[in-house]
């Protein structure tokens, strides 16, 4: 019985030996944290890549202190010591987007500001001076003098797809360096602000007052946009619907408007002298542009564009939307050349126009 037994018991035994060879060298060390960090890194690499070129901004400006009716009185003298100015802080978030000490943020952070102040992530802090503000996408520039600064690394925001991961990075509340994870909700939104030149990102990234001018990155740590609003709209009682609306400034644009900024002090836009009205193309999901008049001797104009004229093609490709259509002209640079395929009493006519720069506060 013995010998029946061992002769039985050895493949057993060399078996189990086999398994535990096959679990401890292929199963088990996948399931197992690598040398004591944890099984899911998440985006601490994307974060810890962006962080260092997302920067507070602390600003202070000298408002006028509401004097009562006594104070009003001419006949009584202002006692000594009623401050005729208070100061009015606010807080906000700027992204490095060079190495030289330029920074990015939003126009509403630092309008009307008399001293800002920027904190980096390393603790150091510094006064900053605007370099240029483009009121109509709510952008700013400024400019510190620091060395060893970190650049934030850009993406392309036109690469973007709806269910991208986000991550907001800013300044919330004051709370210091914080971020937020969500994903791309929408892109193109536009009609949001009294601004022409939007396109905002939407995601459900959550973000408060302090974030605006913060980061908006990929899974990969790059700049995709710059946290701008949180979008609300009344529910018709008390309170408010669309928690959770975030919208962002693409990169391509800010880029664009920085550069612009740093280069000539404001941002060069690009005009064709019209202004249009979107009608529908018939059955067709596309629309085209009703043109409502032209500007005398505008680059429409001078390409022989009539009150009347449907355009239907911006060089060669068919219109979507008015708004679109028109930002893109708008970045268009002086002297750029666009094709326009119009509609006249019923026959299609080719028009081409010299793209002129954009007289200050008036319509593309």
């Amino acid at each position: 019985m013995r010998a029946l037994l061992s002769s039985y018991s050895w493949p057993v035994i060399a078996g189990v030996l086999a398994a535990l060879l096959i679990l401890n060298y292929w199963v088990w060390p996948a399931s197992r944290p690598d040398d004591g960090a944890p099984a899911t890194r998440g985006y601490r690499e994307a974060v810890a890549a962006a962080t260092p070129a997302v920067v507070n901004i602390y600003t202070e400006k000298l408002v006028a202190t509401q004097r009562s009716r006594m104070l009003n009185n001419p006949l009584m003298a202002i006692p000594r010591g009623v401050p005729r100015q208070r100061v009015e802080r606010s807080l906000g978030s700027g992204v490095i987007m060079r190495d030289d000490g330029y920074i990015l943020t939003n126009n509403h952070v630092i309008d009307g500001a008399d001293a800002i102040q920027v904190l980096l992530s390393d603790g150091r802090s510094t006064a900053a001076q605007v370099v240029g503000r483009d009121r109509a996408t709510d952008l700013a520039a400024l400019r510190i003098d620091m060395d060893t600064l970190s650049a934030i690394k850009l993406a392309d925001s036109d690469r973007l797809s709806v269910g991208d991961v986000v991550l907001a990075i800013g300044n919330p509340l004051g709370f210091g360096s914080s971020v937020t994870q969500g994903i791309v909700s929408g892109l193109g939104r536009f009609g949001l602000t009294p601004g022409t030149y939007e396109g905002f990102i939407q995601t459900d990234a959550v973000i408060h007052p302090g974030n605006s001018g913060g980061a908006l990155v990929d899974a990969d740590g790059a700049l995709v946009g710059i946290n701008s609003l949180i979008y609300t709209a009344s529910d018709g009682g008390s309170g408010t619907t669309g928690i959770g609306v975030s919208l962002a400034i693409p990169s391509n644009l800010a880029e664009f408007v920085m550069d612009d900024l740093i280069r000539y002090g404001q941002v060069i836009r690009g005009w064709l002298g019209v202004q249009v009205e979107q009608i529908a193309d018939g059955g067709n999901a596309n629309s085209r542009l009703l043109v409502r008049a032209v500007a005398d001797d505008g680059p429409a104009a001078r390409a022989g564009l009539r009150a009347g004229d449907v355009i239907t093609h911006f060089n060669n490709e068919r219109i979507d939307d008015v708004r679109l259509a028109m930002y893109e002209v708008s970045l268009l640079r002086p002297g750029d050349r666009l094709q326009m395929t119009v509609t006249r009493e019923g026959s299609s006519v080719d028009l081409t126009a010299v793209i002129a720069t954009q007289p200050q506060a008036t319509s593309t």
